[in-house]
């Protein structure tokens, strides 16, 4: 299937493997940008942000990042300075980000990419934990 799609990926994380998978498994290579070595510009950050339909607070990430350390739990920090963070040490933008005609997702959990995905998948598929997200028949199971 020829559909342009983009993940913003680090393959160190799990759900981000298991994501990158399930496009795969619908018959699509998308792009991959490991936004660790290749962050997104400020302008392609705060645009994948409001196309996902989130806020910057759901999307900066708290868990193995230096977040706290930072102090970005602060309430009084705007949505600039939150971005700035995670332009510097992108570790704190969460993933994946998941890009495609069909709209744009934080795939976490990463079966949420199948809303945004053709219904082309081409067989079973069970993410690295050996949950089953699609069957035999290439049906949605979540």
């Amino acid at each position: 299937m020829t559909m342009d799609v983009t993940i913003y990926h680090n393959p160190a994380c799990g759900t981000s493997r298991n994501t990158l998978e399930l496009i795969r498994n619908a018959g699509i290579e998308p792009v991959v940008i490991e936004y660790l070595k290749t962050p997104p510009s400020r302008a392609e950050l705060v645009k994948l942000i409001a196309d996902a339909g989130l806020t910057v607070r759901q999307v900066i990430r708290e868990k193995g990042t230096p977040f706290a350390e930072l102090g970005l739990d602060d309430p009084a920090l705007t949505d600039d300075q939150l971005i700035d963070a995670m332009l510097k040490d992108p570790i704190l933008i969460n993933r994946p980000l998941v890009v495609s005609p069909m709209g744009t997702r934080l795939s976490r959990p990463s079966e949420l990419v199948l809303d945004i995905l053709p219904d082309t998948h081409k067989g079973p598929f069970a993410k690295e934990d050996g949950e089953q997200v699609i069957d035999a028949e290439g049906k949605r199971l979540a």
